[in-house]
């Protein structure tokens, strides 16, 4: 059982950047494709960014495409999300995911979930 700790959240001016990560608890992290959803306030909890077990593989929303790159340290059982060019439709709480077998682009497929993190954009 995967135990995923979020970090990295903030309030960021339109235009700045912030880089969360995601620890990632046991020695199994390599085997977990990962990844990041969020959740705007009245809105569903929506895919953002996933990268398979090597990092050799990415997807994206294409709402972040060419802004936000997800990476991964497996040596250090962590993910991350750069975000740039940030914009106030960015403002939702982030979680991290973790799912096996697949690379979940949507929330009925993430096995794990982060307990979130905020991330406020201001115009």
């Amino acid at each position: 059982q995967a135990q995923l700790v979020e970090s990295g959240g903030g309030l960021v001016q339109a235009g700045g950047s912030l880089r969360l990560s995601c620890a990632a608890s046991g020695r199994t992290f390599s085997i977990y494709a990962m990844g990041w959803f969020r959740q705007a306030p009245g809105k569903e909890r929506e895919f953002v960014a996933t990268i398979s077990p090597s990092g050799g593989r990415t997807n994206y929303a294409d709402s972040v495409k060419g802004r936000f790159t997800i990476s991964r340290d497996n040596a250090k059982n962590t993910v991350y999300l750069q975000m740039n060019s940030l914009k106030p439709e960015d403002t939702a709480v982030y979680y991290c995911a973790a799912s096996i077998g697949v690379l979940a682009t949507s929330k009925g497929r993430v096995d794990y979930w982060g307990q979130g993190t905020q991330v406020t954009v201001s115009s």
